[in-house]
């Protein structure tokens, strides 16, 4: 096994230096080990892929569509992805220059950084946020601003947007809003997100939109942010969460032209095409699987309301998720802020995995993220273990 040379140790791009491993992978990782642990820790989807989507992807191999696919992605994924951003969001966007296939919206998100930023930019991060986002930041030479939106309900009000611009000053070019919200499933009303949309407009930032869960909501109206400020938004969504896709890595961004244009440059150098029978897939998903996210919804839903009635049966304070699948209570108050040492012992007692919520930055500290994308059988048994740690502990 070849060793690095010492005379080339260290030579790396030194950006690298401060990204240190996912949190949230890091410690799923380390109580993985525990013999008979159940994990909630991840956020993939128990479910699997609807059987017309798979059918979609095997036909596609069949008839031998293997070659490169066109960079930005196939006309047909991307009419598809136009219609439905219309059909579900009435938002428009022309196929042609609008839309850019990704790599699972992690790319998505990765290229428009890298794509906006100029060393020293900052981008506005409210926090509690899915954690890559601060690299997604870093790495392009930005620099990640959370701003803590625990007091107000884990959402970002106008008045904390408004004050975090000023006091960062000059640099300031965007603004990211992942709604339904990973870790805490809350979701943006429509007037909440208009007046966001005039402080952003105002400050001439761009609005980054992750709208991964978009299909996962419970009773309340998903609006994207693109419905007030178009010109200035760009939205990145997948197929992941509502079709189970995880694997099939199958993501899309839709933005302005001019954005776009520039993006897909990132996008040719890293990973030329997205995969045929992938868009494929995703086509077939977009076009004649919208009754499959809403019976994944429901699915979903009445998780939820299982692990919110037995959490706070034990004594568990949260804001009830509106969507996504995710639950983020208040860990017991013998523990104080110390999420970790209680995800610990939790892991090694009860053998229950959840995901500290300091791995989500400010505001996370003293919170759990738990992810109901798991059997109703698993989520019960957690359920027990739990309380038969709270009682012994």
């Amino acid at each position: 096994m070849p060793r690095l040379a010492g005379d080339l140790a260290g030579i790396i791009n030194h950006k690298l230096d401060a990204l240190q491993p996912s949190p949230i992978r890091a410690f799923d990782a380390k109580i993985s080990k525990i013999p008979g642990i159940i994990k909630l820790t991840i956020g993939e989807p128990d479910l699997n892929t609807p059987d017309h989507v798979k059918a979609a992807a095997i036909k596609d191999i069949q008839k031998n569509d293997t070659h490169y696919a066109p960079q930005t992605g196939k006309p047909e994924f991307k009419q598809a992805i136009a219609n439905y951003l219309q059909r579900t969001r009435g938002v428009s966007y022309n196929p042609d220059g609008e839309i850019l296939v990704t790599v699972g919206a992690t790319e998505g998100a990765f290229a428009t950084m890298s794509t906006l930023l100029n060393t020293g930019d900052k981008v506005i991060l409210p926090t509690p946020l899915w954690s890559p986002y601060f690299k997604f930041v870093q790495l392009p030479g930005g620099t990640p601003v959370q701003v803590d939106t625990s007091a107000d309900g884990f959402m970002l009000t106008p008045e904390k947007l408004e004050a975090a611009i000023e006091r960062e000053g000059k640099g300031v070019k965007a603004v990211v809003l992942n709604y339904p919200s990973n870790p805490t499933g809350r979701e943006y009303s429509a007037d909440q997100l208009e007046a966001l949309a005039k402080v952003i407009a105002k400050h001439h930032l761009y609005a980054v939109t992750d709208e991964i869960y978009s299909e996962l909501v419970y009773g309340v109206k998903h609006t994207s942010i693109a419905k007030f400020i178009p010109e200035r938004t760009i939205l990145i969504s997948g197929l992941s969460k509502s079709h189970a896709m995880t694997g099939w890595r199958c993501g899309y961004v839709a933005g302005p032209a001019e954005i776009i244009k520039e993006m897909a440059k990132f996008h040719a150098l890293s990973v030329m095409t997205v995969t045929d029978n992938v868009q494929a897939a995703g086509t077939e998903a977009l076009n004649n699987g919208d009754a499959d996210a809403l019976a994944a919804r429901d699915i979903y839903q009445k998780r939820r309301d299982l692990m919110v009635a037995g959490l706070e049966k034990m004594g568990f304070k949260m804001m009830k998720p509106q969507g996504a699948f995710y639950i983020f209570p208040e860990i017991p108050v013998k523990y104080g802020t110390d999420d970790v040492k209680f995800c610990e012992e939790l892991a090694e007692k009860a053998k229950v995995g959840l995901t500290p919520g300091s791995a989500f930055g400010l505001g996370g500290a003293g919170h759990v993220r738990l992810s109901y994308a798991a059997s109703t059988e698993n989520l019960q048994t957690c359920l027990d273990r739990i309380k038969q740690f709270l009682a012994k502990n």
